[in-house]
């Protein structure tokens, strides 16, 4: 198994440059790839920021490469939880924060969103402190 830097994803699902394309594609294609949570987080973010996707188009491409039997993640119902809850309107990184606290009683932030577009979605509840 091999793991991945947020720069041979972009390649892979955006096609800018056929050669860095090319080698991201065999290794998808060649091996068992582990992507870490963090490479994940960087890689919406990116698409976001530099590539101009929208909410819609992110999850769509997130889902579509984590459906590869041979894509392997650290826990796929927390990435899977956090995609959902960024398609219905919550900041990705909100999103993976709050799949992540949940074995907790609460997550505590400054963030009047992140506190709005969490509640009732966890029994992990995000509040001021």
């Amino acid at each position: 198994m091999v793991s991945v830097d947020t720069n041979i994803i972009i390649r892979f699902l955006t096609r800018d440059d056929a050669v860095q394309h090319k080698k991201s594609f065999e290794i998808f294609n060649n091996h068992e790839v582990f992507i870490p949570d963090t490479v994940i987080l960087k890689t919406e973010w990116v698409l976001r920021y530099a590539y101009d996707f929208s909410a819609e188009a992110i999850c769509d491409a997130l889902l579509k490469l984590f459906g590869l039997t041979n894509v392997h993640l650290s826990n796929p119902a927390f990435i899977a939880q956090a995609i959902q809850w960024h398609r219905l309107g919550m900041d990705f990184s909100d999103a993976l924060h709050l799949t992540q606290s949940q074995p907790f009683d609460k997550l505590y932030t400054f963030d009047k969103k992140f506190i709005s577009k969490a509640k009732g979605l966890s029994k992990c509840s995000v509040e001021r402190p």
